[in-house]
């Protein structure tokens, strides 16, 4: 997995894109096709790719995990003073 991809010039990859596709399923490399030297695109198989997006979305559902443990928990008793907030929130206001 952690293996260097091959790069490759945009000119070059459209005249050779069978034979790269045949070593990004088959042989399991990893393309990367250039213009003028930086990178423009990457060839990735399908199993790559659905891995990549799953790590992706767990990265995200630590986050948001963290966020809501983070607004949840209580602030110091100085920490409204030092910040200037004025009012807290305590629940539903009751009906009139």
């Amino acid at each position: 997995m952690g293996s260097m991809a091959y790069e490759i010039p945009v000119t070059q990859a459209r005249a050779e894109l069978a034979e790269l596709i045949n070593r990004v399923v088959y042989g399991g490399e990893r393309v990367v096709v250039t213009r003028h030297g930086k990178p423009l695109v990457a060839l990735v198989s399908a199993a790559d790719l659905q891995r990549l997006e799953g790590e992706q979305e767990a990265v995200e559902e630590q986050v948001i995990s963290s966020v809501s443990r983070i607004g949840s928990a209580a602030s110091a008793p100085g920490e409204r003073r030092r910040f200037g907030i004025a009012a807290e929130h305590r629940g539903e206001a009751p009906e009139s």
